[in-house]
């Protein structure tokens, strides 16, 4: 079992882990990402996005992938956690939670102020096994979403 940065070579494997996800989050026919947006995502100078995988045995069976935010309060950055899935298979062995803890270390070995991420209503596992991490449910904010006609009329 290993943790790891994200590779090139890791690419197909890591679309192929979101599309699951998608399913998962009953979502699919909404997800169209293609492995050249990811690879160019991931490994163009200055990325904007960035990630991790867990290896079992040599093969990638889970990923993190995440980005940068800003607390205009604290005056320092912190992670965004877009994505984490483990393949059914493998949940319940730390994989999960090794993942998070990459991220962890990442944002403490860079001084970063926190670690955030969104979790469906409905996703009575995750949210156990989030709260049994210590993370605490933002219950009082909403996230809001602009997209397709309503985004593209407001940026007209």
């Amino acid at each position: 079992m290993t943790v790891r940065r994200v590779r090139p070579g890791d690419v197909p494997a890591v679309v192929g882990l979101v599309r699951e996800l998608a399913e998962y989050e009953k979502a699919l026919d909404q997800c169209g990402l293609r492995e050249e947006q990811l690879h160019t995502a991931l490994f163009r100078d200055g990325p904007a996005l960035f990630g991790h995988v867990a290896e079992v045995d040599g093969v990638v069976v889970g990923c993190a992938l995440w980005l940068l935010n800003f607390s205009t309060w604290e005056g320092v950055h912190g992670i965004y956690l877009e994505d984490l899935y483990v393949q059914p298979a493998h949940r319940g062995s730390g994989l999960g939670r090794a993942l998070l803890a990459a991220l962890a270390q990442e944002c403490v070995a860079r001084g970063y102020a926190r670690l955030e991420w969104s979790v469906l209503d409905w996703n009575e596992p995750s949210i156990g096994f989030y709260r049994a991490l210590g993370a605490v449910g933002m219950d009082e904010w909403t996230t809001f979403r602009l997209t397709g006609a309503p985004l593209r009329s407001l940026g007209a």
